[in-house]
């Protein structure tokens, strides 16, 4: 069910736009209806209000938690089984985040993730994206949220932009606490800037050649990565917040020499946040998770060039935290055909 579904379906029963704000603000906020000093009597359209029970029972049934895998660090890996019988993966960060997934699978094909083992099976709808938000605000304070799970939210763009401007305008969070992560798909920069609502972008870079990145990304765009950096810039001067730049450290793959010296000589002087995280195994995958001691070197090492490096570590690594892992372990891969 897409968040314009639910808005025609309220409209049909009299209501504006505020009364349709009202229901979806209650929802997205997990407060109930009966919050506050006024009731829905107070406030709501009689067919609007006769309709509650029935669309939350609606809203209930777009997700829901199968299994939780809590680790170590804080973090929660969730399996979330949605209505037609696929399943994503949410993760609860530390700090009150939640990495939510835009796709059941994933087209882009990155040779390291999971993930993209499986496909795209079929794009999640805006109100499941939000249902995920919904789930996790049950399980703890929810301020920040990255469209980092399972996917590529620039192929479900109208999906994703329609969740983040109701998490940006009714969900009580901070524009620059939405995060959109993508591989680099032209699309995003054309659509992000025009939104009501802007995010902040995280930006998957990896490497800094172009040769390697087509094999690390098989069907990503085929944008150079300095011409990746350059539209990065120009979209973290319009929205005055850094550019997030992903970087996986893949043991002997890109954290050579050479590499990191290209690395520093690309972001030098860029609005940027480097975030570099040390591969989360995944058994049937050629890549290797490098040392602690070896990624904090290459950190040390970028951010006394002047690179503000974070060495950052995979949420959940002692529940198998790499994207699609669950779901694989599960066997929740189900063909859209049959659901």
């Amino acid at each position: 069910m897409r968040l314009q579904d639910i808005r025609t379906r309220l409209r049909a029963l009299g209501a504006r736009p505020l009364h349709e704000d009202r229901v979806l603000r209650d929802w997205v906020r997990n407060t109930g209806h009966e919050h506050g000093r006024r009731r829905p009597d107070d406030f709501l359209p009689k067919p609007v209000r006769e309709s509650l029970p029935a669309l939350d029972a609606e809203f209930d049934a777009m997700a829901r938690i199968l299994s939780t895998h809590p680790g170590e660090d804080g973090s929660a890996r969730l399996l979330v089984g949605l209505a037609d019988g696929q399943t994503v993966e949410s993760v609860l960060l530390p700090r009150d985040g939640v990495c939510v997934s835009s796709q059941v699978g994933c087209a882009v094909g990155c040779r390291f993730c999971m993930t993209g083992q499986s496909g795209l099976i079929r794009q999640v709808t805006s109100g499941e994206i939000v249902a995920q938000v919904v789930l996790a605000r049950r399980q703890r304070p929810v301020k920040k949220v990255v469209f980092m799970g399972m996917g590529e939210p620039a192929h479900n763009l109208d999906n994703v932009l329609e969740a983040i401007e109701l998490l940006g305008v009714e969900g009580d969070i901070a524009h620059k606490n939405l995060v959109f992560s993508t591989v680099g798909d032209p699309r995003v920069f054309e659509r992000l800037p025009l939104g009501r609502v802007k995010p902040a972008l995280a930006l998957s870079l990896h490497t800094t050649r172009p040769d390697l990145r087509v094999q690390l990304l098989p069907r990503a765009p085929r944008i150079d990565p300095a011409a990746l950096v350059e539209e990065g810039e120009r979209y973290a001067r319009l929205t005055g917040y850094p550019i997030q730049y992903q970087w996986t450290l893949l043991d002997g793959v890109n954290d050579g020499q050479d590499e990191l010296e290209a690395l520093a000589e690309l972001l030098r002087g860029k609005y940027a946040v480097l975030n570099m995280i040390p591969y989360n195994a995944n058994e049937g995958l050629p890549y290797q998770r490098p040392s602690w001691d070896k990624a904090r070197a290459i950190a040390a090492w970028l951010f006394e060039r002047g690179i503000l490096t974070k060495l950052r570590d995979s949420a959940g690594q002692d529940v198998d935290g790499g994207c699609g892992q669950l779901r694989a372990r599960a066997g929740k891969v189900i063909p859209l055909a049959a659901a």
